[in-house]
């Protein structure tokens, strides 16, 4: 189905009718795109060049499962319905839509892009999942390198709704389009990158606050459970709805983020801060290393990502009656998927 040929969805946003995705790459984030399409009800064609890949595949699977089924299932939806191939042309020759998630190196992202290309229809978009390299970079010698575009997904991909969109300089607008589509369809929140940067913004965002974990750890200011309650007790639990700028806004009280500025601008000049990344030397991994284990306090990290997978789908339901933030997505795909039983 091409992009001018449109169905509408059950509250009226278009799809492209996608029902067989292609997964070339098969690691936590290619396995995280496999369930959350397998949840959708879609089919899944996938590749990976590891010899026990299928098996991992099919285990991925079986651990989210019972995440996306609290969430809530699409007609069709079956963890079964994935075929594992033996080449990456083979993904491209039968998907409707191509994910790529190879690792974050460019020559190996280009060399396994440039053969999808060569396989995959001319009508058949191409996305890469990396998290930060210039799709235009990437594009520059692949075949029809305007049906190619960064699609940028968050662990773990089948629960996580937000998904950057960031064009190169020969993506098409058309390609841009289906892409809102196609993550539209599967219940996500496409964020559209207007303009092409290393790290995207959700990234760059998560790594100056990265940096800063390094530097306190590495000066002893603090471990990283204390770094991690710092957030998770206070500013995390507001960024959860209204992210950081809103948040500020409200704390310039009736004077908005006019008054905040006013108020707390001067503090930006201050030493607060470091820009760059502190030497990771083997002293600061170890500590890093340990610090996370103390934390873990014997749990596999299984454990910890069923952990993770059932405080994530908490707060998305706890959002969901006020329709804020991650919530109004799960409001989304309720209401969807009622309308369609």
């Amino acid at each position: 189905m091409s992009a001018e040929d449109p169905t509408l969805t059950t509250d009226g946003s278009k799809t492209l009718g996608s029902k067989k995705l292609g997964v070339v790459a098969t690691g936590v984030i290619g396995g995280g795109w496999a369930v959350r399409a397998l949840s959708r009800g879609w089919d899944v064609v996938a590749w990976d060049p590891a010899p026990d890949a299928e098996a991992k595949l099919r285990d991925y699977i079986e651990r989210a499962w019972p995440s996306v089924v609290e969430l809530g299932l699409f007609e069709g939806a079956d963890p079964s319905r994935v075929t594992f191939v033996d080449t990456p042309q083979e993904v491209a020759e039968a998907a409707d839509w191509i994910q790529t998630s190879a690792p974050e190196n460019e020559a190996i992202k280009i060399d396994l892009l440039t053969k999808v290309a060569a396989a995959a229809p001319q009508e058949t978009v191409i996305a890469s999942s990396s998290s930060g390299l210039l799709p235009s970079r990437l594009q520059a010698d692949l075949r029809f390198p305007e049906r190619f575009v960064i699609g940028h997904p968050f662990n773990p991909v089948y629960l996580l709704p937000l998904v950057e969109i960031v064009p190169g300089e020969l993506t098409s607008i058309e390609t841009v389009d289906r892409a809102r589509a196609h993550y539209d369809d599967l219940v996500m929140h496409p964020l559209v990158v207007r303009k092409e940067i290393e790290g995207y913004i959700s990234d760059r965002l998560q790594e100056a606050l990265w940096r800063e974990i390094l530097h306190m750890v590495n000066e002893g200011v603090a471990t990283t459970e204390e770094l991690d309650d710092a957030i998770a007790y206070g500013p995390g639990l507001r960024w959860a709805g209204m992210g950081t700028n809103l948040t500020f806004h409200l704390a310039g009280g009736q004077g908005g983020m006019r008054h905040m500025l006013a108020q707390f601008g001067p503090a930006l000049k201050l030493p607060w801060t470091k820009l760059e990344a502190p030497e990771l030397t083997d002293t600061l991994i170890d500590d890093m290393a340990t610090g996370c284990e103390a934390q873990a306090d014997g749990r596999s990290i299984d454990e910890l990502e069923r952990l993770r997978d059932d405080y994530v789908i908490a707060v998305m339901k706890a959002l969901e009656p006020i329709g804020l933030g991650a919530g109004e997505i799960q409001a989304r795909r309720e209401a969807r998927i009622a309308s369609a039983s």
